[in-house]
């Protein structure tokens, strides 16, 4: 059964792939947009909470505008929600990615120039061409070569990747450099390595790797999860993970965080 987050539906709306399936009063097949914001919040209802977040460059599938809000999917994680509509424009094909864990955005190519703001690791990018060692980008602007990378050039370890983001405050619902729970490390660090993965714990456990034997010992890369929490082991005794106890990513031991945890471990998977 597909899961509630996934389906792209709100009652008034639903995509073309849903018809006898659930009840709407328009089908439509959506419109491809790019997300424009260097980081967009991807919210439950209109103006409401945040569920995760959408990064730039990244592609939503609009299916319904409607007081300043857009109402889509996520195509790479299938995630349904509301992004405020000035936050998208016109589809344009990705050619490259940010690769280092944040880039500048400059006025020309030159990086004692004006910095017209900053993009995070994750963000998709349309390069049109190359100038004294900075991208350039459709809106005129440039980044540093050495941030990005063609999409299909991936990290090899995503450990390594999370290894990173240590000291990154926690944000509930972020998957960027500015913020990040849980399950967002665990994606963000796996899309690096061009590895898909769902957005949310209860997901992940279920779609991620293979479960551990019971008296297998744990190795770096394993995932740990508890209800509502997920953690990436460094090595066979610590593990990596955005929490809410330090307000950001941390490395610990294990046993220092299972004490902690207000219930048991409720899987251990392997990639």
């Amino acid at each position: 059964m597909t899961h509630p987050r996934l389906i792209p539906a709100n009652g008034r709306v639903a995509h073309v792939s849903l018809k006898g399936k659930v009840a709407a009063d328009e089908f439509v097949e959506g419109r491809l947009m790019q997300v424009l914001w260097p980081v967009a919040d991807l919210l439950r209802t209109p103006r409401g909470d945040m569920d995760c977040q959408l990064l730039y460059g990244n592609g939503f599938l609009v299916l319904e505008i409607r007081d300043g809000h857009a109402f889509g999917q996520n195509p790479r994680d299938g995630y349904v929600g509301y992004v405020a509509q000035e936050a998208l424009g016109p589809w344009q094909e990705p050619t490259h990615h940010v690769c280092a864990l944040a880039t500048h955005r400059y006025h020309a190519p030159d990086m004692k120039s004006r910095a017209l703001g900053a993009l995070p690791m994750g963000a998709w990018l349309h390069i049109t061409g190359w100038q004294g060692g900075f991208a350039a980008l459709p809106d005129g602007s440039f980044v540093p070569a050495q941030h990005v990378s063609p999409l299909e050039q991936t990290a090899d370890d995503f450990v390594a990747v999370a290894e990173s983001f240590l000291g990154i405050p926690y944000l509930w619902g972020g998957n960027s450099v500015w913020g990040m729970d849980c399950s967002g490390m665990v994606m963000l660090a796996l899309g690096a390595t061009g590895r898909a993965c769902p957005r949310d714990t209860d997901m992940q456990q279920a779609e991620l790797g293979v479960p551990l034997a019971t008296n297998e010992a744990p190795k770096r890369g394993d995932l740990i999860f508890w209800k509502g929490h997920v953690g990436v082991m460094q090595d066979g005794t610590r593990l990596l993970h955005a929490n809410a106890h330090h307000m950001r990513v941390t490395s610990e031991p294990l046993v220092e965080v299972e004490s902690r945890a207000t219930g048991p471990v409720t899987a251990r998977r392997r990639l």
